[in-house]
């Protein structure tokens, strides 16, 4: 049953693909063979085929459905830029927790490839080597790639899932690009059931908007704990391991997850946070509530020019 869906979904990308090259809009009727696909073509694989990546926290993992597929397409989402380290860490993270079960079931070490278009890269920055290796993965085993298009994007993105390759393929873009909607998130979708590979895609400051990601994840930063001390106290002024708030925003899970969780780089797996906990000193926590203003305006917030003047003593 499988085979002829994957047919399908490549005469259809093929089609596409012409389209595009003609400056033509896609055939209504390729686009309506390529929704059919999505809704009925991998029916039979969701059942017991699904493949799961726990994430070793019961109530995550129950309205996960067991966890983050591993076949499948994953969106990790955040409002502001400013908070694009909360996503790429978290997808980091499931990353790391991937190329250990390869390790685990006899595959060796593969590598993980991230692909980043070029908006989202100059704003968000790129992964930096040495921060990789603290946060649980090797530098050498760590591919970044940065095409001129997001189409290119898109392609390689297609290509590196349906090779098997890699544990995790990581596809960044900014905000809610046109070139990029339901269509391609169909394709790429597909792609994953028939590699058995995962895909997870960063929208670094993006909308909810519609996809073929089988959960969506709103990513946000929160305050690290102090770091703890054999004896059981905390050391004043320390960092500890990374916390993301994370929100549930799709899922078949009717009511909305949101949990903190803290990554532990050296054994590569999360921990719950409980909401309540704020284990930094009291004169290093902030004295307000962090809540975020609206930008004025009229800007009255900047001085007008002073203009030339005369110091007397």
């Amino acid at each position: 049953m499988a085979q002829p869906a994957v047919t399908r979904e490549r005469l259809f990308a093929l089609r596409e693909t012409i389209a595009k090259l003609e400056g033509k809009p896609i055939p209504a009727l390729a686009a309506a063979e390529g929704e059919a696909l999505a809704e009925a073509g991998f029916k039979e694989e969701k059942s017991e085929n699904t493949l799961r990546l726990s994430i070793g926290i019961p109530d995550i993992d129950d309205a996960l459905e067991g966890g983050v597929p591993r076949d499948g397409l994953t969106e990790v989402r955040t409002r502001l830029l400013r908070n694009a380290g909360a996503s790429s860490g978290f997808v980091l993270a499931l990353a790391a927790m991937l190329q250990r079960q390869d390790e685990e079931e006899g595959r060796g070490k593969l590598p993980i490839l991230w692909i980043a278009d070029t908006v989202a890269s100059i704003e968000a920055g790129r992964p930096y080597a040495v921060g990789l290796q603290d946060f649980g993965l090797e530098p050498r085993l760590f591919l970044h790639a940065t095409p001129r298009k997001l189409e290119d994007a898109l392609w390689l993105a297609e290509a590196a899932v349906a090779s098997g390759v890699f544990p995790a393929t990581i596809l960044e873009v900014r905000g809610n690009p046109k070139p990029f909607g339901l269509t391609e998130s169909r394709r790429l979708n597909l792609r994953t059931k028939s590699s058995g590979r995962p895909l997870f895609l960063l929208r670094q400051a993006g909308e909810e908007e519609a996809s073929s990601a089988i959960f969506r994840f709103l990513a946000e930063p929160a305050s690290t704990r102090a770091r703890p001390m054999p004896d059981g106290s905390m050391l004043g002024g320390s960092i500890g391991n990374p916390i993301f708030r994370l929100t549930l925003e799709k899922s078949r899970n009717p009511a909305p997850l949101s949990v903190l969780l803290e990554w532990n780089p050296h054994d590569r797996r999360f921990f719950p946070v409980r909401p309540s906990a704020d284990t930094r000193v009291p004169t290093k926590r902030a004295a307000h509530s962090g809540a975020e203003l609206p930008a004025s305006a009229d800007r009255p917030d900047i001085k007008k020019k002073m203009g030339a003047f005369l110091a007397s003593a």
